[in-house]
């Protein structure tokens, strides 16, 4: 039987360049004892198994897998799953993931929004760099793979504007190029709104609650279906 996988680009800049490819699924489609096979062998950072909200319902249900393991929150899949949704027709509020219940919004310049609890995200080893210059130069091979790593430096301390790169070879991911549970840990360790652009040139934009919530926002780009065998 074949599969269809929706690829998206997640938290591109403005003029849609750059982003994190995810692969996004009907979970009716491919049964659960599967889903870690089919992640494996599309290779994205992350697939996500998104069961279509109930008819009248604004909450939905999804299941997040690296090319490894299953994981209970990751923020890259809830915002392209919840963009995914209000492309097809069902926009929803709440996206119930293992970790738990995700809130979601829809800006008026087409920017999807997740709040998410800090806990939630995976943990990580964050490395606070002095320079641009050593963020740029800093070698995956060099950082153990037993935890991943957030290298990050400001690029205007002022307005909250920083730069990062993620290495997640615990996950399979050797360096991925936007993370949004990452951008969660960031954003509640330094305690403030934030504008982060990570890897090639994806944008991130935070805000930070005092509470533990953590809001997470950035633009999607449609890449097309891809049928898979």
């Amino acid at each position: 039987m074949s599969i269809d996988v929706t690829v998206l680009r997640v938290f591109t800049d403005a003029a849609g360049n750059f982003g994190n490819p995810l692969g996004v699924v009907d979970a009716a489609t491919v049964a659960p004892d599967q889903r870690q096979r089919l992640a494996t062998q599309l290779g994205y950072s992350e697939t996500v198994f998104v069961d279509l909200p109930d008819p009248g319902s604004t909450t939905a249900h999804a299941r997040i897998y690296t090319p490894l393991t299953e994981l209970p929150f990751a923020g890259h899949p809830t915002v392209g799953a919840s963009w995914w949704l209000r492309a097809i027709g069902t926009p929803i509020r709440t996206l119930q993931v293992p970790a738990g219940v995700v809130q979601v919004s829809y800006d008026d310049d087409d920017v999807t929004a997740i709040s998410a609890r800090a806990e939630w995200a995976p943990e990580l080893a964050i490395h606070d760099l002095g320079s641009l210059d050593e963020l740029a130069t800093a070698d995956v091979t060099d950082f153990p793979d037993d935890v991943s790593h957030y290298l990050w430096a400001w690029t205007d301390e002022s307005s909250g504007a920083l730069r990062s790169r993620v290495f997640c070879g615990n996950l399979g991911v050797p360096e991925d190029e936007a993370t949004g549970s990452a951008a969660v840990r960031i954003t509640d360790y330094l305690s403030r709104d934030l504008t982060i652009t990570q890897g090639k040139g994806s944008v991130i934009e935070t805000t930070w609650s005092p509470q533990g919530w953590v809001r997470v926002a950035g633009r999607v780009v449609n890449d097309g279906v891809t049928r898979f065998v």
